[in-house]
């Protein structure tokens, strides 16, 4: 990078900076671009399950809820059928939060270290059983992969957020610069003596990608 370069890319950010401070102390109350509201749809996403119902999810009638930090902004229960296995999937929007599902799935687990795995291409997940039922829990987040713990969502913060792509419309005042949300996926297929618990566990992780990877596409805007 030349000096010539350098010295422009230096006066461009010095002056957005300045222009965004200023704003700042003009228009106090502007603080985000993060909407308050927001719609989960209804569209069949899992094309190798039928739909059967959805339903909204209010952040109080849901135990679930307590253990992660952040606003609630929205959320919704889907139900899918294939063959004789019911497929439900719990899924809620923060924001501002840190990204810890790790205390909810220790209250079901005793332990997050045997349950947690990865996926080269999606990202980490929380995998269990529990009271005759197979869980897997994980957050998406807006960049990047997908993340169980706090550690992992704010390391993921680190790698996508402090980029220059991201730091310029920030300093234009046009989006936060640390985008603290998630949508929290929480999938469960009930244990089926006729099934055993391993390939219980492979058809949730096939759902989770393909539910993964619709989300990532369709993520709410900010």
């Amino acid at each position: 990078m030349n000096s010539t370069f350098r010295t422009s890319l230096l006066t461009v950010t010095a002056i957005a900076t300045a222009y965004t401070l200023g704003k700042s102390f003009i228009n106090p109350d502007t603080k985000s671009s993060i909407t308050n509201s927001y719609s989960f749809t209804d569209a069949d996403i899992l094309s190798h399950w039928d739909i059967v119902k959805t339903k909204p999810l209010s952040p109080h009638n849901h135990k679930p809820a307590e253990y992660i930090t952040g606003k609630f902004i929205a959320g919704k229960n889907y139900t899918y059928q294939k063959q004789q296995q019911t497929l439900n999937i719990e899924m809620r929007y923060f924001v501002d939060t840190n990204g810890n599902l790790k205390d909810f799935i220790t209250s079901q687990t005793g332990e997050l270290s045997t349950v947690l795995q990865e996926d080269d291409d999606r990202g980490s997940y929380g995998i269990y059983t529990h009271n005759d039922k197979a869980y897997l829990s994980a957050c998406i987040n807006p960049r990047g992969k997908s993340t169980v713990t706090s550690d992992e969502f704010n390391r993921n913060l680190m790698a996508y957020d402090t980029r220059l792509s991201n730091i310029v419309p920030w300093l234009l005042g046009q989006a936060e610069f640390r985008d603290k949300r998630c949508l929290w996926a929480h999938l469960s297929l009930p244990l089926n003596n006729n099934i055993s618990v391993q390939d219980t566990h492979g058809n949730l992780e096939t759902a989770w990608f393909d539910w993964y990877d619709y989300w990532q596409v369709n993520y709410p805007q900010q």
